[in-house]
């Protein structure tokens, strides 16, 4: 049989069947996706083949693939979802702040995968005037460099319902900080959903996990025993604290930061670094305030991870 993954809970994948039925596989110990090594070797989105005792035996070619270091073993990777059509990353500006590095450590990854992002401003309701105009400032920042964002509260429900067509027959990967608001969100999206949720750690500010798994969740349910595969999804994921970058060439890490790449065609030496070479078109511009110090101290962060080769977390 031949199906779609739907849930990865670890140790048990829920396989969404072409004919539609739900069954829990597992895979053998040694089971391993050639030339990739990784903690999970199977992943929501994942089309596989599975035997009649339920085990995955095959998995098929992917299109694309989000992966992040694993936290705790360096060597390897985590594949956060596989066959996305895109992502949607929520951030926030306030309780907790998703830093610059974050998002464009997440964007560059998702450049290199080839997968479009939008980015997602929650909890607008939460901004004082001040706030709000340095969101503002963000949001125009990423729309230069040509990222498509929007701003919301999944709280108060502003902004949510004008995301559906956005979402409208495609794969779409949720992701973002712990405590920005995920689940929240799929719940304004999904009601039928009903994604735990939980409050803010006063003492650090910082989110507390709800979401422990992925899972694949229709955003058309035709009802409560089966859903409709090929309705709209959104792949709900465990919030990431941190995004260690995963397989990335130095020589190819421009490329993955769209405005640093613009000008790199500039540049005097065709492998130039962009730190310190003479006639470097992107330190140039940088000087020039075309590019924002933000995301050139992003570049730097993520070019210092492929000398140390280790994971680093968000700022």
């Amino acid at each position: 049989m031949k199906g779609l993954v739907i849930k990865n809970t670890g140790s048990w994948y829920t396989v969404l069947t072409d004919e539609n039925q739900l069954l829990d596989c597992k895979v053998k110990g040694n089971f391993r996706i050639k030339g990739i090594r990784s903690t999970n070797p199977v992943a929501v989105g994942d089309r596989v083949t599975v035997d009649e005792a339920g085990w995955i035996t095959e998995i098929a070619d992917r299109r694309n693939y989000i992966i992040r270091k694993s936290i705790n073993l360096s060597k390897q990777s985590h594949i956060l979802a596989a066959n996305v059509d895109q992502a949607m990353l929520v951030v926030t500006i306030v309780k907790p702040e998703t830093s610059t590095t974050f998002i464009d450590r997440f964007l560059a990854s998702a450049e290199a995968y080839r997968v479009p992002v939008i980015l997602i401003f929650n909890k607008t309701d939460m901004l004082s005037d001040d706030e709000l105009r340095y969101q503002q400032l963000m949001i125009q920042l990423y729309e230069t460099i040509g990222y498509e964002c929007r701003a919301i509260s999944a709280v108060t429900g502003d902004g949510v319902e004008a995301l559906r067509p956005l979402l409208e027959g495609k794969i779409t990967l949720l992701s973002g900080n712990s405590g920005v608001g995920k689940s929240t969100l799929i719940n304004r999206l999904v009601p039928t959903a009903n994604q735990r949720v939980a409050d803010i750690s006063d003492a650090h500010q910082t989110g507390i996990h709800t979401t422990t798994f992925s899972e694949m969740i229709p955003l058309q349910i035709v009802n409560s025993k089966s859903v409709n595969s090929k309705s709209s999804w959104l792949i709900d994921t465990p919030g990431i604290k941190g995004f260690g970058t995963f397989d990335m060439e130095r020589s190819e890490l421009t490329s993955y930061f769209k405005e640093i790449f613009e000008f790199s065609k500039q540049c005097r030496f065709s492998d130039c670094t962009h730190t310190h070479e003479p006639g470097c078109a992107v330190l140039k511009a940088i000087e020039d305030h075309y590019i924002a110090q933000s995301r050139y101290q992003s570049y730097l962060s993520m070019l210092d991870d492929k000398d140390e080769n280790k994971y680093r977390e968000a700022y």
